[in-house]
């Protein structure tokens, strides 16, 4: 058994196989090809033939007289010497049948036969022949909408082939034609059938003749195929193969030469060239191997530094203001690689004014992390000097752009909100559009005016918007990568899933809300790595809240106007 597999998995086998394969369906398309045209050919030669016979025969039937022939039972001298030539013609042509009907045009479901000439040596007994006078059924619907079109004056004629579902019996064709009265009407319908065996035969013959010639060919390729690719491929591949389990074994280079004459094909000396180059490139990986593999540990215990480092600058403590209670606010970054580029920060301005950034720098990896650092400082420095959500975007641009020798950039929403009325004054340098929720309702998409990348051009102005987040309201910030997102298809999240992701529980906090995104996105992706990072911020606006002694102090004033007016 092992003996037989071995045979079957050698290449000289597979080869000898695969030039059979080819040359087998090299042959169908040949074979089939040619019978199709036999086929076509054939039938067109017949369809032309009948058609002039049936033009023939229906010049000696008299169309005015098919009912006087049927109401005297064909007794007259005319229709014996009709019916006479329609069988000479029958038999000269050696057809099946010519016969004429007339068609009960009420439904066109039966016809009644006029003449009928029948061959001699078509084989059918002499009961199966039908006399003047028979009524036969009309076999199908196909005929029917031919006989209405005849009577109709829409078709000329008709040629109908049987070459196949024959249960056994030879192909078949029949061509039909209207016989028209000299009053131009058709008065009855004339049909030539004939079988085809030349047809059948022809085929056989020729299907015989490709069957033997591709056993002569597979025998002839087979054998050249066994002495020709045997020595000049097989030999020196089985050589080589040889030669990697030895080198596997033993971990030494091959003899001075040995790989260089195995054979004079140009791909086999590249591959045997190639075998030698790798295994000199094998030792000398081996011995750096260990170098190697310090190293990497040395770099992967750099990263998870740097990745702690990052996290270490973004918030992380929630609540984080905990003696407030007129905000709730939760962030969080998930990096496609160790570190990331993306960033969310927020910070207290002044006491009631509150700084929201969150922004995605170009590339991923260390540098977009160096970058992402440099821009996070960069803007809470000008936000904390007091400028506009506008102002601080272009001044960051500007620092950006002068010592930005790699030419990165980094996309930045940046909004300062009002806690005492709900006021938002933001600004958009390229960053996804903000998604909102007013009290009661459902988030939408904000669609903001769009500025360009910071970093990316010098002297850039930023257009500030202004936004309204009533007592309730709750707004969602993003990155890219959570629309982004994608499965193992190249299928994007997109937004339309990040709206229904927050909408499931659109009153939830913020914490729930960002893992409910985070779930969404999870189950969609499945085992997809992930593609970019993904950040998210959230807020939700509780409204101005008073402590214990603000509230006193208005009640006092409140009832200090009361007693006025009553005085």
């Amino acid at each position: 058994m092992k003996k037989y597999e071995r045979l079957f998995e050698s290449l000289n086998f597979r080869i000898i196989s695969y030039v059979l394969v080819l040359l087998i369906l090299f042959s169908s398309l040949v074979g089939y090809i040619g019978y199709t045209r036999f086929t076509t050919g054939m039938t067109t030669a017949y369809s032309e033939t009948m058609l002039k016979t049936a033009e023939t025969a229906a010049a000696t039937v008299n169309p005015d007289r098919l009912q006087a022939y049927l109401d005297n039972g064909g007794a007259d001298a005319d229709y014996r010497f009709t019916n006479g030539m329609l069988d000479m013609l029958c038999q000269k042509q050696d057809f099946t049948f010519i016969y004429a009907y007339c068609v009960d045009t009420t439904d066109y479901n039966h016809y009644t036969i006029v003449f009928n000439a029948a061959n001699q040596n078509s084989g059918y007994a002499e009961d199966d022949i039908w006399t003047i006078g028979h009524v036969e059924e009309t076999r199908n619907d196909e005929y029917r909408q031919v006989y209405r079109a005849f009577y109709d004056g829409t078709l000329s004629h008709k040629t109908i082939l049987r070459t196949s579902n024959l249960k056994g019996a030879e192909p078949f064709i029949h061509t039909m034609i209207p016989l028209k009265g000299s009053d131009g009407t058709v008065k009855g319908v004339l049909t030539v059938q004939a079988e085809m065996t030349e047809l059948n035969h022809g085929r056989y013959s020729y299907l015989q003749l490709i069957a033997a010639a591709l056993v002569f060919c597979a025998m002839i390729a087979s054998t050249a195929a066994h002495y020709y690719f045997g020595r000049r491929i097989v030999r020196p591949v089985k050589l080589l193969a040889r030669e990697t389990l030895r080198f596997a074994e033993e971990n030494s280079l091959a003899p001075e030469g040995s790989l260089k004459s195995l054979s004079d094909i140009g791909e086999i000396r590249i591959l045997a060239s190639s075998i030698g180059r790798m295994e000199e490139d094998t030792l000398r990986y081996m011995e750096n191997l260990t170098r190697i593999t310090s190293e990497k540990e040395r770099i992967s215990t750099e990263m998870a530094l740097a990745a702690r480092i990052q996290a270490s600058m973004l918030p992380s403590d929630f609540p984080p203001f905990p003696n407030r209670n007129d905000f709730e606010i939760y962030g969080s970054m998930h990096p496609a690689k160790e570190v990331g580029g993306d960033f969310y920060d927020y910070f207290l301005v002044s006491k009631d004014y509150l700084a929201l950034v969150i922004a995605d720098v170009s590339g991923k990896g260390v540098p977009a992390a160096l970058f992402m650092m440099i821009s996070q400082i960069l803007v809470q420095n000008a936000a904390m000097a007091g400028l506009s959500p506008g102002a601080v975007l272009e001044t960051v641009n500007q620092q950006l752009y002068q010592q930005n020798p790699e030419e990165m950039f980094v996309t930045v929403w940046f909004g300062i909100l009002d806690l005492k009325t709900g006021d938002l004054t933001a600004a958009n340098a390229g960053h996804e559009y903000p998604m909102l929720k007013a009290p009661g309702g459902a988030f939408r998409t904000v669609r903001d005016r769009h500025g360009f990348v910071l970093g990316g051009m010098q002297d850039l102005r930023c257009r500030e918007y202004q936004m309204k987040l009533d007592p309730g309201s709750t707004l969602f910030l993003y990155t890219d990568g959570v629309p982004e997102s994608t499965d193992n298809e190249g299928h994007q999240f997109g937004l339309a899933q990040t709206l229904e992701a927050l909408n499931r529980t659109p009153d939830a906090s913020p914490v729930q809300l960002l893992r409910n995104v985070e779930e969404a996105v999870r189950t969609f992706t499945g085992d997809a790595p992930p593609f970019d990072d993904m950040t998210m911020l959230c807020i939700h606006y509780n409204g101005p809240q008073l402590s214990s002694g603000e509230a006193v102090s208005e009640a006092s004033e409140e009832g200090m106007e009361q007693t006025q007016q009553t005085v």
